[in-house]
């Protein structure tokens, strides 16, 4: 197996997420973006909600990166594959990961309230699955996590 990122590329590619989360604040969306690292640490594929604008419940940002991820490499494969995105993923995204065979999910700011990844359910874990993932947490957290916050006292 190849190594993982190093800091310095995982660093990299969270101001890239924080760059595509910002457009979806832009776009009246959830300000949540994501980035995905090939097994080499470079940038495939990158995402941003786009809910608001497609009008589609499953336009996470994570599911758009993941998409283009697949594209990119011509496989729904994505082994090896590291997603950094601002936000925990959701149940739907934590899914997506797993059955992506992606190695690791880089996050930001913590979900507590729909996150998948290990505060409110760790569904990217479970042993009952037949792939599991490893998470790295905090990442860039601060700004994320403040992304986040003035989006919605904004709308408040």
């Amino acid at each position: 197996m190849r190594p993982a990122p190093d800091d310095a590329v995982l660093d990299a590619a969270m101001a890239e997420a924080l760059v595509q989360a910002r457009r979806a604040a832009d776009d009246g969306d959830v300000p949540v973006g994501a980035v995905v690292l090939g097994p080499d640490g470079s940038t495939l594929a990158r995402g941003r909600n786009r809910r608001e604008v497609d009008g589609d419940p499953t336009a996470h940002a994570e599911i758009l990166a993941l998409r283009e991820a697949a594209g990119a490499l011509g496989t729904w494969r994505l082994e090896g594959c590291t997603l950094v995105v601002t936000l925990e993923p959701c149940t739907m995204c934590a899914g997506a990961v797993v059955l992506a065979r992606v190695r690791r999910v880089v996050l930001g700011a913590w979900d507590p309230k729909a996150g998948a990844t290990g505060s409110v359910r760790d569904v990217v874990r479970d042993a009952r699955l037949n792939h599991r993932v490893e998470v790295l947490p905090g990442v860039r957290a601060d700004e994320s996590g403040e992304l986040l916050r003035a989006f919605f006292d904004e709308r408040r």
